[in-house]
């Protein structure tokens, strides 16, 4: 009796087990309808418009926009796709800043010295004369305070900027007349914008700010004498060595040229996180890729263009030496337009006086020898 009493309370224990085992099996199954319909809740999609500052696929600066804009649609899965649209044809080159701070369009691809006028403290954002190289403005941007101090210039205009390229250290022109002295500067019509532009004014030339759509045909028809572009990648895909036969160096206007992303701040604030580290990421991924796009076409299009007996001349010592003068004294006076200025162009010098020791012990001292 004592043995078949224990075996049926045994029976019963492992009943009860497994009854509580399928009411804990069962639980789930019964939230499983909602958390399918969580599951099956269609995302949020956004679908943006980019505005750029370049000619439709224009090479190394309008492919840049489109590769972006492919990026962010492949990173999100379709949840943030952007149109492109090349300079004009929703809005002029140089309009891209108001359209982005109107939403016209959430996004817009240029260059912050473009938008001097509006914001005279664009100018220290895309390149100083004599100043930071390339990798030099980035880590300035990302390590020192370079990025909040933009944050702090776009902020009235609710426009959020970001890093998205760099064409490198660029080439000082193409002129239709040797520059052998000062005097050759006097009454040249060139095309440069931003602060290059502004010394060569006190040395005498005539300046003019000309989207890159219209270089080609002002420096043909004689509207300019000279201009300045980018490098020998973007040079030669304009045929501006079919225009001018001398072409100069050092880029002393612009040792490196910064590509911005510029965001409506509302539209920015409308996306989730992931979608914000997104947009983030794919910008950072975009500015090494320009780079090192730069770097490879900028040395297969010299090369090309040394095969069509383009002259390529240094500009003289005494000019540079002028042009360095000068520039320390429009810097000045743009620091000292309003106290945001000041503090922007001294965190510049104070980052290139803390980084240059290094590269003369590194990267000048290599070049230098090999």
């Amino acid at each position: 009796m004592n043995r078949r009493t224990l075996l049926g309370a045994a029976a019963a224990l492992l009943a009860a087990f497994g009854m509580t085992g399928c009411k804990e099996e069962t639980s789930p199954a019964k939230q499983a309808p909602a958390a399918t319909e969580a599951a099956a809740a269609p995302a949020t999609t956004f679908h943006w418009k980019m505005v750029t500052a370049w000619p439709k696929n224009y090479p190394g600066l309008g492919t840049a926009a489109e590769r972006l804009a492919e990026r962010i649609a492949t990173m999100s899965n379709g949840r943030l796709t952007i149109k492109v649209y090349a300079a004009g044809e929703l809005v002029p080159a140089l309009e891209v800043f108001d359209a982005v701070s109107r939403g016209t369009a959430e996004i817009g691809h240029g260059a912050a010295y473009y938008w001097k006028g509006k914001v005279p403290a664009a100018q220290f954002f895309t390149a100083v004369p004599f100043g930071l190289s390339a990798s030099e403005m980035n880590a300035w941007l990302s390590k020192g305070e370079g990025q909040k101090l933009w944050d702090e210039a776009y902020a009235p205009y609710g426009v959020k900027p970001l890093v998205v390229g760099n064409t490198g250290m660029q080439m000082g022109g193409w002129y239709n007349k040797e520059i052998n002295s000062l005097d050759d500067l006097k009454g040249l019509k060139i095309r440069m914008p931003g602060l290059g532009g502004e010394v060569l004014s006190r040395l005498g030339a005539t300046t003019v700010n000309l989207p890159g759509g219209e270089v080609f045909t002002a420096l043909e028809t004689g509207a300019i004498d000279a201009t300045d572009w980018v490098s020998p990648y973007n040079d030669l895909a304009f045929g501006l060595n079919k225009s001018a036969k001398y072409y100069y160096f050092p880029g002393w206007q612009e040792p490196q040229a910064v590509l911005e992303l510029l965001v409506n701040q509302k539209a920015l604030d409308s996306l989730p996180a992931d979608l914000k580290a997104i947009l983030e990421e794919a910008t950072l991924a975009a500015n090494q890729d320009m780079m090192d796009d730069y770097v490879y076409h900028n040395a297969v299009a010299l090369a090309e263009l040394k095969k069509q007996n383009v002259v390529l001349k240094r500009f003289p010592d005494e000019v540079l030496a002028a042009m360095k003068a000068k520039s320390g004294e429009v810097l000045d006076e743009l620091a000292s337009q309003n106290e945001l200025n000041g503090r922007i162009w001294t965190s510049m010098k104070n980052f290139q006086k803390q980084v240059t020791p290094m590269h003369e012990v590194a990267e000048k001292e290599l070049y230098d020898w090999r």
